[in-house]
């Protein structure tokens, strides 16, 4: 004889997708997860840092929900400063001179990944608030 099964009633969210403090969460560790990786490796950022900024504001933007698109996009700067300026005090210890050039050289570094995605990210920020009238 079989007992009928009772089937829990699923879940229900309230809507889809990270909120502001996701967004940001998300994003800075991706970014510094990347950025660790190159400076272990490399003993510098470039190519694979950049990237990790492209895709966390691209990221930030499609998983996002309604109304996080300011955050997605001022985040993946904050968290690359951030994180390189921590990181950069731990290798080179408080030695100003060095810590300041090592900074503004991974600064440079990523520059043009830093540019295209605040370029993306304000468009679609600025595109959405336009939708929005």
């Amino acid at each position: 004889m079989t007992t009928p099964t009772v089937q829990k009633p699923a879940l229900k969210l309230s809507t889809a997708g990270l909120t502001k403090p996701g967004v940001v969460v998300l994003q800075t560790l991706f970014i510094s997860f990347f950025s660790l990786i190159e400076l272990v490796f490399r003993h510098g950022v470039g190519i694979l840092t950049g990237l990790a900024i492209c895709f966390a504001t691209f990221g930030g933007n499609r998983l996002g929900r309604k109304g996080t698109a300011y955050v997605a996009v001022v985040t993946p700067p904050l968290a690359f400063a951030g994180f390189i300026a921590i990181a950069i005090v731990a290798i080179d210890g408080l030695h100003p001179s060095r810590v300041g050039l090592d900074f503004i050289a991974s600064l440079a570094g990523t520059a043009p990944y830093l540019i295209v995605s605040a370029l993306y990210g304000w468009y679609v920020f600025f595109d959405a608030k336009k939708k929005k009238r």
